[in-house]
């Protein structure tokens, strides 16, 4: 219901779009790049952006059937190919990936020491690392998430970013932009009980959604506020 509530509110904000067309633009040109797709299961939403853009494209999973999904949609692309394979295993042994694209993957990772260097391993020295996860900063999320966590499939293999792990990244890698939504705009479900006009309640929604997206820019305070947050990183000179 809540999931189903959350996908409906970023349809009609197309905020998925939004972060969507950010990535494209942090991903810049891929003419030149060899491109890791972690954690993308039978393909997300720039997996076939990613392998027909870029010189070589590897999408990973620990889902045999998902990656056998994702081979059949890159048969026809002779630089992009899926492997079935742990990203933390000795097992995978490519390395110097120009762009790491990791949506909605890296808070399923328990340990940051593992993660932050198999990432590092695995990137080039000038590699990119575009990301997007949930976050559990503020009472209201750890809140909400609670009532929630006992109905979630995957509440045994995820751990949201807190606030340690947000800043562990910025000390291992720099970020060089950020972004985060649902914050004011979170609370906009209750507007709904107002007897207000649909385009007047939309108008505003879409207010405390940019206020969200431009001011977790840059403050903490604002970022720690929202459900979820995307960042663009590079190797750490």
């Amino acid at each position: 219901m809540r999931n189903k509530l959350l996908s409906d509110f970023r349809k009609e904000l197309q905020i998925n779009e939004q972060v969507y067309e950010k990535h494209r633009t942090w991903l810049g040109d891929l003419s030149n790049k060899k491109v890791l797709d972690l954690g993308c299961y039978a393909g997300n939403h720039l997996s076939l952006y990613l392998a027909e853009n870029a010189k070589s494209y590897l999408g990973i999973d620990l889902s045999d059937k998902a990656i056998g999904q994702l081979n059949e949609r890159l048969k026809d692309l002779p630089s992009a190919k899926a492997e079935a394979v742990d990203f933390l295993s000795p097992e995978f042994k490519e390395t110097d990936f120009d762009v790491i694209y990791a949506y909605g993957v890296l808070h399923h990772f328990e340990s940051l020491d593992l993660l932050f260097g198999k990432l590092k391993e695995k990137l080039a020295k000038d590699g990119k690392l575009i990301s997007y996860d949930p976050l559990k900063t503020s009472w209201p999320l750890r809140i909400i998430r609670g009532i929630y966590r006992p109905f979630q499939s995957d509440a045994d293999w995820e751990w949201p970013f807190s606030k340690k792990t947000v800043r562990r990244f910025h000390n291992e890698f720099k970020v060089v932009e950020r972004r985060a939504i649902l914050g004011s705009s979170k609370w906009a479900f209750f507007l709904n009980i107002l007897p207000m006009g649909a385009t007047k309640k939309m108008n505003y929604i879409k207010k405390l959604h940019q206020k969200d997206w431009e001011q977790s820019k840059t403050s903490d305070r604002h970022l720690y506020k929202c459900m979820h947050l995307t960042m663009f990183m590079e190797q750490n000179a």
